[in-house]
């Protein structure tokens, strides 16, 4: 059975029998604020504003809304019959909407593709769910939002974190305090996943001593859901409640154990409610054994073997790395993977240990290597991608040991290019100023008008929108910062200076990123005193907000916090500089809303992506950043600003310093003179020409509706495909492939290469190479000449034919091609691939023989 939101009754929420239900039109309070579309569709604002404004301006949370407000104003709103028709307008607008065909339905209206199932550790959709740190779930929040905007069949998977990421105080000294608040389910906007019969569901999990149970529940997001897994259930073993007790386990064995719980969990999850997807995508690489459990599943379906039901179901799998370090990736000791997964790797799948453990590994000679996820991810995807173009080139060097012997370029990890949720991220005004020329649909499908939409507001408009959102962003922070000094202990009149602080006129940049060396927050104090210059000029003032937490284990990282903290309290910088603490979603939004210029300054290339420099485009902010991530694809130098890359980033002391340097420069003389040079009207013309670029031809490509588009167009519809063709007839194919594959490794070590000759008439050129195959059948293969690119061109690949065979008995055969004597002989390579139609090579199959 397929669970749908009819199936699952609101009475069900575990705080329902507690709040006002009897009073009329509540039930529809309940649906609006449990569908958490209202973070970005604002029509239902106005409602919760009603009904309790000071805890709607301090959380924008229509869950907290309704439990907080008085029975008796509701009661009171409850007789007002304009009141009662907005709610009911609203749910049936609501209700319409679940059911409308949207971009998806418009586009692929006779699609193979039923469902997505999309991974992730993490998803940032509302502050009102705190099961977030940073930039893995922005990508999965904000792609599950697109999705449901588009019309794409997709759900969400993750894990219910008790206690989630942890919330940060900063002491009288400027020291950072981890604190970490229960996440209460009944508090949450969230319901439990039941069964038909009304029971909730629970899964079971058998791990060494004890059974784990696990809970289920989902978050309504628009027409999709999100499901999500938690392990806090009494009769589990009490160190297994908190498997699920923070975002990234503190433990390695409490990491793995997690990443049992997302992917083993999280597919029985989906079998358990009668969700059967075709497509399998992984948010980065914890969630891999999902696509272990798929496997499974099938075996148990079909009876087939282990390797056929991996190689039948792995057409249907997507793997997004993010990785960009040797030492992002999630690697455990083969004892803990022996110690958690043995009995399930023997019993389950009928492979040994070291089978499994191999896919997890560089290769099958280093018994002691560390299991990989991101290994285990590439060796059962059918697909893989990066985030960006700069991303991708990364991680093809991180995952070319897997693909030994051949060229960093044919690593099999492609790009799709990240974007934001722009709806999420855009102020009212903004909202207000693109519905203007653009239409209030203008994210739900093609974006290609926008960038000419732009052009028809005047600079005037442009300006006064910008004012507008400076003077909110300055009032924001005022407030914030008066509450962030009265809980940090500092006296009366340290709180009544903020009055004082920061002008609504002045240029304002914003930096807000995890605080950890490769981030480089703190290289604007380079040089205290040219900053303390910048700041306080009279003439062109700037003033800086910065937010961000560093990892409790990160020392280092609370230095560069506290170095912030001091230089703020202890120079005139108090007046121009300010640090927000806990740094959360609230807080990202009206920084992205309001700040001028943002400022991204990572090592390079410690960047999968930047996503905070995304979310102030649709806001009229410009980046100032280094050449990393999207921004290295984003950039020209009439849409914004880049640090200068002289240096080649081998030294990190000297490349800090040539870049803060670069910085000052660009502030100094392009930036602050650019903002503070005003016409007649004084309107600063050449900024808002910036800006209005900026908006115009960014804000439509970093979109994850564009995101969205192209994975469904380019990997969701063919994975769909593939995966049903595969699987047909008890997986027939899949079968065929492993089968393929065992004969391949028993044949490959005794193929050799035999003698080369050349030859050459006129401008033609012939190759003809002898191989031995020793009894392989040569349809099974390919012979191929390779020669590198050269200047930046692809590599030259051309099959050779067979024309002869020479020893029937050694398999030796003569195979031929001719090509222009454009290029030297002694460029050219022969090599031995595999060959099975509709394979994706190397991915699936990565044996290659060169000739020597």
């Amino acid at each position: 059975m397929v669970f749908t939101m009819s199936d699952q009754s609101h009475s069900n929420h575990p705080l329902y029998s507690v709040l006002p239900t009897h009073v009329e039109g509540f039930d529809h309070l309940v649906e609006l604020a449990l569908d958490l579309r209202w973070s970005w569709n604002h029509a239902t604002d106005t409602i919760w504003r009603q009904l309790d404004p000071v805890v709607w301006e301090q959380t924008c949370n229509p869950w907290a809304v309704l439990q907080t407000v008085s029975r008796d104003h509701i009661e009171q709103l409850a007789r007002s019959p304009a009141f009662l028709k907005s709610v009911d307008d609203l749910i049936q607008v609501k209700r319409k909407g679940a059911v409308a065909p949207a971009w998806f339905q418009h586009k692929y209206p006779s699609s193979h593709l039923t469902c997505v199932a999309y991974f992730s550790m993490e998803f940032m959709l509302s502050e009102a769910l705190p099961i977030y740190s940073g930039e893995l779930g922005t990508v999965a929040g904000d792609q599950l939002k697109a999705a449901c905007d588009l019309g794409v069949p997709l759900v969400g998977v993750g894990l219910l974190y008790q206690q989630g990421y942890f919330r940060q105080l900063i002491g009288i000294e400027g020291d950072q305090q981890a604190i970490y608040p229960y996440n209460d389910p009944g508090q949450l906007p969230i319901m439990p996943v039941c069964l038909p019969n009304g029971e909730w569901l629970r899964l079971q999990l058998d791990l060494p001593g004890h059974t784990i149970w696990l809970r289920a529940w989902f978050v309504e997001v628009g027409k999709r859901k999100l499901y999500l897994l938690d392990s806090n259930d009494a009769a589990n073993y009490p160190p297994y409640r908190g498997i699920t007790s923070e975002l990234y386990g503190s433990t390695h064995d409490l990491r793995f154990l997690q990443e049992i719980v997302l992917g083993i969990g999280g597919w029985r999850v989906l079998e358990a409610i009668g969700v059967h997807p075709e497509v399998c995508h992984l948010n980065d690489g914890h969630a891999a054994f999902a696509l272990i459990e798929r496997a499974a599943a099938y075996m148990q379906k079909t009876g087939v073997p282990f390797k056929a039901a991996l190689a039948a179901t792995r057409a249907g799998n997507v793997f997004t790395t993010h990785t960009l370090a040797h030492e992002g990736f999630d690697c455990f000791s083969p004892t803990v993977v022996e110690h958690y997964m043995s009995r399930y790797i023997t019993d389950k799948l009928g492979i040994t240990l070291n089978e499994f453990l191999d896919m997890g590994r560089p290769n099958s000679s280093d018994a002691n290597a560390e299991f990989n996820m991101d290994y285990l991810a590439m060796r059962t995807s059918g697909v893989v991608k990066g985030v960006n173009r700069q991303q991708s080139a990364v991680s093809r060097r991180l995952f070319a040991p897997l693909f030994d012997r051949r060229s960093v370029d044919e690593v099999p990890v492609g790009f799709i290019t990240t974007g934001v949720h722009m709806p999420s991220w855009d102020s009212e005004i903004a909202d207000q100023l693109w519905t203007q020329v653009s239409g209030k649909d203008r994210w739900l499908g093609v974006l290609e008008t926008l960038e000419s939409d732009i052009g028809h507001i005047s600079d005037a408009r442009l300006w006064q929108f910008r004012n507008t959102a400076a003077t909110a962003l300055i009032e924001y922070t005022r407030a914030r910062l008066a509450r962030q000094m009265e809980l940090s202990g500092m006296g009366t009149n340290a709180v009544s200076s903020v009055l004082r602080i920061l002008r609504a006129t002045s240029l304002t940049l914003g930096f807000a990123r995890r605080f950890t060396t490769h981030t480089r927050p703190n290289l604007l104090l380079t040089n205290p005193e040219r900053l303390l210059a910048l700041l306080t000029n009279p003439r062109m003032p700037v003033q800086l907000i910065l937010a961000g937490k560093a990892n409790p284990s990160d020392v280092a990282g609370q230095e560069l916090i506290r170095r912030w903290i001091h230089f703020i309290r202890q120079t005139p910088a108090r007046q121009h500089v300010v640090f927000l603490s806990d740094y959360d979603m609230l807080l990202a939004e009206h920084m992205v809303k309001g700040v001028d210029v943002w400022l991204n300054s990572p090592q390079r290339p410690w960047e999968a992506s930047g996503y905070g420099g995304m979310k102030v485009l649709v806001n009229g902010g410009i980046n100032l950043s280094e050449l990393n991530g999207w921004w290295a694809e984003a950039y020209t130098s009439d849409v914004g600003w880049a640090l200068d890359e002289s240096s080649d980033g081998s030294d990190i002391l000297e490349t800090d310093d040539v870049d803060a340097n670069g910085l000052y420069d660009i502030l100094e003389n392009e930036v602050i003179p650019e903002f503070y040079n005003r016409n007649e009207h004084l309107v600063p013309t050449t900024w808002v020409g910036r800006m209005r670029k900026s908006m115009a031809r960014l804000t439509p490509h970093f979109s994850s509706n564009r995101t969205v588009r192209e994975y469904t167009r380019q990997v969701y519809l063919s994975a769909a495909s593939a995966y049903l063709a595969r699987t047909a007839g008890s997986g027939a194919i899949g079968v065929r492939m492993a089968d393929y594959q065992a004969v391949l490794a028993e044949s490959w070590p005794l193929i050799k290469f035999g003698n080369v000759s050349v030859s050459t008439q006129g401008s033609s050129q012939t190759f003809d190479v002898q191989i031995f195959l020793h009894g392989l059948d040569p349809s099974l293969v390919k012979l191929e000449l390779y020669a590198e690119g050269v200047m930046g061109s692809e590599p030259v690949q051309i099959e050779l034919k067979p024309v002869r065979q020479t020893d029937r008995r050694s398999g030796a055969s003569i195979y031929s091609a001719s090509i222009s004597s454009s290029r030297g002989s002694t460029d050219y390579t022969a090599r031995m691939l595999p060959r099975f139609e509709g394979m994706s090579l190397p991915l699936e199959e990565p044996l290659i023989l060169w000739q020597r």
